[in-house]
């Protein structure tokens, strides 16, 4: 046996055997640390490697130790570690096979009562993780206030074709077929009532106060949001948010901000051309289904639909927008655990945004009825 290692067999407490390895355990003793280890374990009622002895401990070392473990595991024997401590600790966790300490036999179902509790203290944690990072965030925009030279608004451009220009395709596409559906449904109904000429007022009413804001929010978050988190969460997991951190730049000023400010301006417009869509997705119906004139249609419109609904909905586009900049951004930056977390965290983020979409709409609704706006 090399010298600086030494192997040996001794009693437990509990009345079992152990195998004690003391000294320099590292890929240069190789063949005597794999000799030696494997002879000891053949050895009757050995279930126990101590390791609390070893000086030194390399990687090659503790790939070996598992590869042996891994092996007598595998013939049904209930092997295990003890005694490691420090870097060898470190080392023995790193190099451990995966699912090497999972418990056998079946798995037990958590209950329901388990399951709600998850659920529960999941929530607790995303919303205390949210306004941690909101906190940090409104920090870094007063810190933005007193020097805009530290914000970084080259991407600005970019951000804004992307998020606005790119966007706006589809949002309008939208919005203009839900302004049709919504017309369409309604002019059957009013046509049995002869109301036709209140079909500008349903649909200019419905696109500008609740479905153009919320349905362009929906959108982009489905297109912005989740390239925010992923693109984020990337560069989390690739360590290049440290490496900003290491330069002196502060990630909330310069990742951060720059997109929520691209929401909070592009979110607003894409919803007025969005309006503007919808209500001539109405206007095909009241034309081609109802045979209303064009005049009498844009008469009632502009009758209906006030500049109060309008700043209402932009209100909502503005409130919808910090919500999808902050939740997303907040998940990418919060991403851990390579590709997987970048998917779970960009999942996440949609999934979150929505739900705090309904949730402001909601709330705006109420506030505005309670006002009377």
């Amino acid at each position: 046996m090399d010298e600086g290692l030494r192997i040996t067999t001794e009693p437990t407490r509990d009345g079992g055997t152990q195998v004690c390895l003391r000294g320099v355990a590292t890929l240069a003793q190789g063949d005597a640390l794999w000799r030696g280890v494997s002879a000891a374990f053949a050895l009757p009622g050995v279930d126990v490697l101590e390791i609390s002895g070893v000086t030194r401990l390399d990687g090659g070392a503790a790939a070996l130790l598992h590869a042996i473990l891994s092996r007598l595991r595998a013939t049904g024997r209930a092997v295990e570690v003890r005694g490691a401590a420090g870097e060898a600790a470190q080392l023995m966790a790193l190099y451990a096979p995966r699912g090497a300490a999972a418990p056998r036999g079946r798995a037990r179902h958590p209950g329901l009562v388990q399951e709600l509790g998850d659920a529960v203290y999941a929530v607790l944690d995303g919303l205390r993780a949210t306004a941690g990072f909101v906190g940090d965030f409104t920090v870094a925009t007063l810190g933005a206030l007193r020097r805009p030279a530290s914000v970084h608004f080259g991407q600005f451009a970019s951000l804004v074709e992307r998020a606005g220009a790119d966007g706006a395709p589809i949002v309008l596409l939208i919005n203009f077929l839900v302004g049709g559906i919504l017309g369409l449904q309604g002019a059957i109904q009013l046509h049995r009532f002869g109301a036709d000429p209140f079909l500008a007022d349903m649909v200019g009413l419905s696109m500008v106060r609740e479905l153009g804001p919320l349905m362009t929010a929906i959108l982009v978050t489905g297109r912005s949001g989740a390239a925010y988190a992923a693109e984020l969460g990337t560069m989390t997991v690739n360590e290049e948010v440290d490496a900003l951190r290491t330069l002196g730049q502060d990630p909330q000023r310069f990742l951060v901000l720059p997109r929520v400010l691209t929401l909070l301006l592009v979110v607003p417009l894409l919803t007025l051309l969005g309006d503007l869509f919808g209500a001539l997705g109405g206007w095909t119906i009241a034309v081609g289904y109802l045979a209303q004139p064009t005049v009498v249609y844009v008469q009632a419109l502009e009758g209906a639909v006030g500049l109060g609904d309008i700043g209402t909905g932009l209100l909502k586009a503005v409130g919808f927008a910090a919500a999808i900049g902050v939740v997303s951004c907040q998940r990418g930056l919060a991403t851990r655990g390579g590709a997987d977390g970048v998917g779970r965290a960009t999942t996440s983020a949609v999934v979150t945004s929505l739900f705090l979409l309904v949730v402001l709409d909601a709330i705006f609704t109420w506030a505005f009825t309670m006002l009377d706006w």
